[in-house]
């Protein structure tokens, strides 16, 4: 795929959403933290509906402390991975208080220190947060890069930094949520929405007139962190 191809397809992509963002509800860094890192194999709107238990008392690694593992396990039972959520919950509040002051640190390799915390909920937090040219590639953006041939990679790695080298720089703010979106809504796993899609013309998807194809022949990646 050209440089100019991929221009028009994210130009496509943010006219449709020009104001895209993560579905996750948050009211500050930490709470994006803790939102992300409960999304691991679970959808935004799940989450949701679990933070909505505690966040609106819940605004500082201090709160969540106070509030205990035990009962941050029972606000957020209804999700995938619970226990270990909880756990690693717990212990990055305590770390942020013990090591930065109670604040979310604006460092790649400090927010990867936390408990529960890689480089794809990084990636989130640095974009979402801080305004970082970042992508997160999760189970949407891998299959979206690689079904259009945007930056078609066998592993997370490989796609995220040929998005990097490859995206024009005028959209790499919001270049990772407009993937996610058009991957949660448009372009989905089983029977992608070609007739919607905005970008049909632009698509290298070879199975796009049919609106359907098998992707066995799609490299896959083992998502253990915001998968969703």
């Amino acid at each position: 795929m050209n440089a100019e191809k991929r221009r028009r397809i994210f130009a496509k992509l943010a006219e449709a959403n020009p104001n895209p963002k993560t579905e996750l509800e948050y009211g500050n860094p930490f709470q994006l933290v803790i939102a992300v890192l409960c999304s691991a194999q679970t959808t935004d709107k799940a989450v949701n509906v679990a933070t909505r238990r505690f966040f609106p008392t819940v605004k500082t690694p201090a709160d969540l402390v106070a509030l205990g593992e035990e009962t941050l396990m029972e606000h957020i039972k209804t999700i995938g991975l619970f226990r270990n959520k909880a756990k690693n919950a717990i212990a990055t509040a305590r770390q942020l208080i013990e090591l930065h002051g109670g604040e979310v640190p604006h460092d790649r390799a400090a927010l990867e220190a936390l408990p529960g915390v890689g480089r794809k909920t990084a990636n989130v937090v640095l974009n979402e947060a801080f305004g970082e040219h970042t992508f997160a590639v999760d189970t949407h953006v891998f299959r979206v890069a690689n079904r259009m041939k945007l930056a078609p990679g066998k592993n997370v790695e490989e796609v995220e930094r040929k998005l990097m080298k490859f995206t024009p720089p005028e959209f790499l703010r919001i270049a990772h949520h407009l993937l996610i979106l058009h991957g949660r809504y448009t372009c989905v796993a089983r029977t992608p929405k070609c007739g919607q899609c905005v970008v049909f013309d632009e698509c290298e998807f070879s199975g796009k007139r049919a609106g359907a194809a098998a992707l066995a022949d799609l490299p896959q990646a083992p998502f253990t962190e915001h998968s969703q």
